[in-house]
């Protein structure tokens, strides 16, 4: 009879397990709905690459690229949380980029922030709770060889003659902030050769190699200058074998989210 009871409660818990995966399985396919489309990707950058890896089957970093004036908009984000609870956040965060574009007609980095976090902000005042949610991001748009970024905690990395140019975000997430400024918008003009990068921090967060560290920025920055001169799709190739190689057997931190473009388009 106890057998027969561990059995039952086993085969209980398996359905339960099974209902719940089938749920996180469908927020995926929800949060895929909201990521461009590959094909879109392709015909605004030709030559670049996004490296998406959620920690948990949903995340709450996403990716972004919106077309307006001209403009190639895109850009990395990293939502608090990850798993469900992140990938609701990443769908809020992610309406308040598309209603700055498309609805307030803005195609200024930081202008774009500047209301993003003001949507954000509102749609979680609504709560009775309070929410402290919100997002990290670089956020690009490019014109030509002309270059604008805005971040919010998160920096840009250009590549130029084997040295990586960093442009610092402001140190500010989407959302709540006792000290809020509006965003920066810095303008720079791309070179022939220039590769761009923006990432979420799980990348450089992840912890691997003998001693079981940290990947850190300084390991990043040294991996992207070694394959400069690969094509975009082989760079994020390789990218992807360091990462694995470096976790090993331990467990993914966060979710992780590397985004590519080079510049002689």
């Amino acid at each position: 009879e106890q057998k027969q009871r561990v059995e039952d409660a086993y085969g209980h818990l398996e359905e339960k397990n099974n209902e719940i995966m089938d749920s996180i399985i469908y927020a995926k396919r929800i949060q895929s709905a909201i990521l461009p489309p590959q094909k879109i990707v392709k015909e605004y950058l030709q030559e670049s690459f996004i490296l998406y890896k959620p920690k948990d089957i949903a995340a709450g970093d996403f990716y972004w690229l919106e077309h307006k004036d001209g403009k190639i908009l895109f850009a990395a984000a990293d939502c608090t949380g990850h798993g469900v609870p992140g990938a609701l956040v990443s769908v809020v965060c992610n309406n308040g980029l598309n209603r700055s574009v498309r609805e307030h007609g803005l195609t200024d980095p930081g202008q774009i922030l500047d209301k993003t976090r003001e949507i954000v902000i509102n749609e979680f005042e609504k709560s009775e709770d309070e929410v402290k949610d919100g997002m990290d991001i670089a956020l690009c748009s490019l014109e030509g060889t002309t270059l604008k970024y805005a971040g919010a905690n998160n920096p840009l990395w250009i590549i130029r003659n084997s040295e990586v140019l960093e442009t610092k975000a402001d140190k500010q997430p989407i959302g709540k902030f006792h000290k809020q400024k509006p965003y920066t918008t810095h303008t720079i003009e791309l070179q022939p050769g220039d590769s761009i990068y923006i990432f979420s921090d799980g990348y450089v967060d992840q912890f691997g190699g003998e001693k079981g560290k940290k990947f850190k920025a300084k390991g990043l920055k040294e991996l992207l200058l070694n394959i400069q001169d690969k094509s975009m799709e082989k760079q994020k190739q390789t990218i992807d074998d360091v990462f694995e190689t470096w976790k090993g057997d331990l467990e993914q931190v966060d979710d992780v989210c590397v985004m590519g473009v080079a510049c002689d388009q």
